[in-house]
């Protein structure tokens, strides 16, 4: 995929960006860019929140996970506190990716 137009090195990349690039790659009116990448990201918000896991092909995977009561500490006073039980969502990136983040060839399997 093409860079972003108008993107810098660390520069946090917004839905309208995702929109603009929508926009310029698929030829879809600026609004209809707007609607589809806001239904994408709809549709990956409520499977998470079902707690569903979210794969996304040469992507990686949003996955949900249940962490029970733990105790924790308070850095600056050291005295002990109940951190209660919840779910996290945490993203694990593919192969694919990882191997594009770090400039390396995927391995082929023969």
């Amino acid at each position: 995929m093409a860079r972003v137009p108008g993107t810098t090195d660390g520069r946090t990349i917004t839905r309208a960006d995702l929109s603009e690039a929508v926009y310029q790659q698929l030829g879809l009116s600026r609004s209809e860019s707007a609607e589809l990448v806001e239904m994408v990201l709809q549709e990956i918000s409520a499977a998470i929140a079902r707690g569903e896991t979210v794969k996304l092909s040469s992507f990686g995977s949003f996955v949900v996970r249940s962490k029970g009561e733990r105790i924790g500490r308070n850095p600056k006073t050291g005295i002990e506190v109940p951190i209660t039980p919840r779910r996290v969502m945490v993203f694990k990136p593919s192969n694919v990716l990882k191997s594009r983040i770090n400039g390396t060839p995927l391995a082929q399997d023969d």
